[in-house]
């Protein structure tokens, strides 16, 4: 299967390359998979690649939003209905789950089922047998289940507003997808991507990301995840004059008085400390050995430089470790250490 072209799984972060792994194998064992993760991390996509690197491959994939579904519909939707069943059954129904034999249905926002709703699939996934609302005879289908939420699941069984019988039923695999904050790299990739499909879509030149967009799109938080990547990159492609991307009115509008500064070789580089900053005190009447002024000297100058970075960032932790250049756990053990983590600041 190659998942990377045929599905837009596009990327090169380690975190990326285990979840197609996951996918691979999983589109090899026909069980129920839940896929986790924040909303517009490509949760639907993951379940088309999982279908179609499967055997089922060439039988239906029905997508169903059951946040879309009307509450007093569910179950018909699904399981279909005979003619006459209500008020407005003039012509019997299969059903999504009819529709899917033989393939995949994949039910996305599993979380907004209502509980009667839930009583009724774990039924069907116990032996994929049903009725149709109305009919009397039981029916069954060939169908492999997959599902998603961006919901947690588990505090919601805890809370007995999700059925944890049908949890279980659902977990037989699991799969997470990171967020896109959680993929270094990959933004910049996915975005190139983009570009590529939009200059065939509308059918125009082919168009690049300038340094100054690939470097706002390493260092915002994306918290819409890939989806706010495609909404941004779509509007700045039909709007935006310039032959390489700089995506200017999203910074503007995202990070406002946000700097590009290029460093070695056109490479981002953080702003330097404030030339202005005083010059931390060495020795003191509490401190005149070498070492100890050295370690207060380092002490006071982490401090200070991580406060900086902190004001730059808005006080989130993650912006302010991209800006420094050093891993997050580290950054953020800085901040833990000189207790900066203040009030509206990213932990």
């Amino acid at each position: 299967m190659d998942a990377n072209s045929r599905f837009d799984l596009v990327g090169a972060s380690p975190q990326f390359r285990k979840v197609v792994a996951q996918i691979q194998r999983m589109a090899s064992i026909d069980a129920t998979v839940l896929i986790a993760g924040e909303t517009g991390t490509g949760k639907e996509v993951a379940a088309r690649a999982i279908h179609y690197g499967s055997e089922r491959a060439h039988k239906p994939f029905v997508p169903v939003n059951c946040g879309a579904l009307a509450e007093s519909l569910v179950e018909s939707e699904l399981f279909g209905h005979e003619r006459g069943a209500f008020t407005d059954a003039k012509t019997a129904s299969i059903g999504l789950v009819g529709q899917a034999a033989g393939g995949t249905i994949f039910l996305d926002e599993i979380d907004a089922l209502t509980s009667k709703a839930q009583a009724a699939l774990l039924r069907f996934l116990q032996d994929r047998t049903y009725r149709r609302v109305g009919g009397g005879n039981l029916l069954q289908v060939d169908v492999r289940v997959l599902v998603a939420s961006n919901a947690d699941l588990d505090g919601l069984a805890r809370e007995r507003r999700f059925r944890q019988d049908l949890l279980y039923r659902l977990r037989v695999l699991s799969l997470r997808l990171p967020a896109l904050r959680e993929r270094p790299g990959d933004g910049v990739l996915l975005a190139r991507n983009m570009l590529r499909r939009l200059s065939h879509q509308y059918r125009t030149h082919a168009r690049e990301l300038h340094a100054e967009g690939e470097d706002f799109i390493r260092r915002y938080d994306w918290p819409g995840n890939i989806r706010e990547l495609e909404n941004v990159i779509h509007r700045e492609f039909l709007m935006s004059d310039d032959e390489a991307l700089r995506l200017r009115e999203t910074r503007e509008e995202l990070m406002p008085g946000d700097v590009f500064q290029a460093g070695a070789g056109g490479v981002p580089a953080p702003a330097p400390i404030a030339a202005s900053a005083p010059a931390p005190t060495v020795v003191d009447a509490h401190c005149t050995s070498f070492k100890d002024a050295k370690a207060r000297a380092v002490a006071e100058f982490e401090r200070s430089y991580v406060r900086e970075m902190l004001a730059r960032a808005g006080g989130n932790i993650s912006q302010a470790a991209r800006l420094s250049n050093q891993e997050r756990s580290a950054f953020g053990k800085l901040v833990r250490k000189y207790r900066l983590g203040g009030e509206g600041q990213v932990a």
